[in-house]
């Protein structure tokens, strides 16, 4: 915890806000959704069919939009996209608990999903900015704020929700609409907006262009997607696995509310550590690829208990769970400085816009392949098989990942040109 406050105060008060934002941004979405579900179909009584097209609206809008969130922040600035996206979800998480029109509440979540476009890319600009040349440690610090959110969050939705799940999304919205005026008021403008001669719709589509051409970006890009992949397995292929294996529903759980919080408590209490650590022994390309290896590699445990009893595979998928979180931690700094290195010329936010957008789509049509794996696997009784293919996947991530560097891809900016500008 010393280290933890140390190096927080370490930067100055732009960053901490942000840092807060993240935080409060984890915890108001993951004290609602992860009951949102369970109150559609429920409560609301909505068919099965209505509940997946909610849920889906919610995350299209997301995923689809990161692109046009991450433009629209170098074209007006970062601060104003952070607000307009904090705004947004407050509106959106009020109409999710106070509605019951189907129409409405899928209006609802496609705010929610389009202020998480809005304000993702900007954030992570902003961070990368204010952080200069301590970007490692900064998104480090990051994560370790956004892990706290995710395992925080779920808990007090889970007290609001055992009272009432309108008293959930409210207070849900009065976290962004807290995040929304602190922010407004103590958040200082980085950057100055674009004054492109094109108006806004030119001046995104010239972004697009720069990232999209940015050919070493996109390599970088589509080599990381499969890693996405793989790291969403805690919600799907795990989950699943687990609740094949365990014995009763208290079991299933119990299990996977330790499964997740394993992985939450090591990233909060370690990331600090496992990245010095990375950084005194290897470089940061280095720490990437073996971050990304290790995520692949997290699967083996799945698959050599395929062979064994039930109880084995639940304590497997607790322990892949652990070791997706480790190959987080080591990978996830590196990464993200990675992309900002890429960015070179500027437009930072589009290129977390973009790469972001990449990582959705690839998570989508993963996911769809992965749960299609396990049903097939199951049928003709090769358990291990899913597990293996994912591991290979980690493998052919990481390969790709030594080729770009290999080739001098990876290589930061020149000296003389900045590798992050002010937000144009």
């Amino acid at each position: 915890m010393r280290r933890l406050v140390s190096q927080v105060r370490s930067f100055d008060r732009p960053m901490h806000l942000l840092l807060l934002n993240q935080f409060g941004i984890n915890l108001g979405f993951y004290m609602l959704m992860p009951y949102l579900a369970n109150h559609l179909s429920i409560h609301l009584l909505l068919a099965s069919w209505l509940v997946g097209l909610i849920l889906g609206v919610r995350n299209l809008s997301q995923q689809g939009m990161f692109a046009v969130g991450g433009a629209l922040a170098d074209r007006f600035g970062d601060k104003p996209l952070i607000l307009a996206g904090c705004a947004l979800r407050t509106v959106g998480f009020a109409l999710l608990g106070l509605v019951d029109s189907v129409p409405v509440l899928i209006v609802g979540a496609a705010a929610t999903g389009l202020a998480g476009a809005l304000f993702n890319p900007a954030v992570r600009a902003y961070v990368a900015a204010e952080a200069g040349d301590r970007r490692v440690e900064a998104f480090a610090l990051f994560n370790v704020f956004y892990q706290a959110g995710i395992l925080v969050g779920p808990v007090v939705g889970l007290a609001l929700t055992t009272l009432d799940f309108r008293l959930t999304c409210l207070v849900a919205a009065a976290v962004f609409a807290f995040l929304t005026v602190l922010q407004a008021r103590a958040l200082p403008v980085r950057g100055r907006p674009a004054t492109a001669d094109r108006g806004v719709l030119g001046d995104l589509l010239r972004s697009w262009r720069q990232v999209t051409t940015n050919r070493a970006f996109m390599l970088f890009t589509g080599a990381m997607a499969g890693s996405y992949v793989l790291s969403f397995q805690v919600y799907l292929a795990l989950p699943l696995a687990i609740e094949a294996a365990a014995g009763t529903e208290k079991t299933r759980t119990v299990a996977v509310a330790i499964m997740f919080a394993v992985s939450g408590l090591l990233s909060v209490l370690g990331q600090l550590k496992v990245t010095e650590w990375c950084r005194r022994r290897w470089s940061q390309h280095d720490a990437l690829l073996r971050g990304v290896a290790l995520m692949g590699a997290a699967f083996l445990p799945m698959a050599v208990a395929g062979l064994g009893p039930d109880p084995v595979v639940v304590v497997a998928a607790v322990l892949s769970g652990a070791l997706i979180a480790v190959a987080t931690m080591v990978a996830y700094p590196f990464e993200m400085a990675t992309v900002v290195a890429l960015a070179g010329g500027g437009r930072i936010a589009t290129h977390y816009g973009v790469y972001h957008t990449v990582s959705g789509i690839t998570i989508a049509l993963g996911n769809l392949l992965a749960g299609a794996a396990l049903d097939l696997a199951h049928e003709v009784r090769l358990p291990a098989v899913p597990w293996l293919a994912f591991a290979a996947l980690g493998t052919g991530c990481a390969l790709m990942i030594h080729q770009l560097r290999r080739r001098g891809l990876l290589d930061p900016a020149p000296p003389g040109q900045p590798a992050v500008p002010s937000t144009v």
